[in-house]
């Protein structure tokens, strides 16, 4: 913890007698404010590395991707769609959110993310639309 100085002014009468002694000026004192900010400095410095190693694990990418469906007719539908990420990924703990923008041809079913890796990971849709259109948010994945 900083130790703080409350300074006093140095304080005469007009005969030159001592109504308030001030607060000395010495190497005590100045070296006291010379920690401080050095420490100050340092936790600012820390706070920031901080902050960039959380933003660097929390860094998003966002892709617009169209599930393609296979030739066989629902319910048979098992088309895997590759996604490649731009942000090779330290680890495969990343999240991926779906959200879908669109489909037509058929019913949605549910989409699957499957076969996460460093570079990409697949989706399934196993609904019987043939065009699924959907948005994905890749999150996380970059801190050990």
């Amino acid at each position: 913890m900083y130790p703080r100085t409350y300074w006093l002014n140095h304080t005469v009468d007009q005969h030159g007698q001592v109504i308030q002694q001030g607060t000395l000026m010495d190497q005590d004192h100045f070296n006291n404010v010379e920690v401080g900010v050095s420490d100050s400095y340092l936790a600012q410095q820390i706070s920031r590395f901080k902050q960039i190693q959380e933003d660097y694990d929390t860094l998003s990418e966002v892709k617009s991707v169209s599930l393609a469906m296979n030739a066989l007719p629902w319910p048979f539908n098992n088309k895997e769609n590759t996604v490649a990420l731009s942000l090779l990924r330290e680890h495969t703990d990343y999240s991926v959110e779906v959200e879908v923008v669109s489909y037509s041809g058929g019913r949605l079913g549910n989409i699957q993310v499957k076969d996460r890796a460093l570079n990409g990971f697949k989706l399934l849709h196993d609904g019987s639309a043939t065009t699924v259109d959907v948005i994905v948010r890749i999150t996380g994945g970059m801190i050990n």
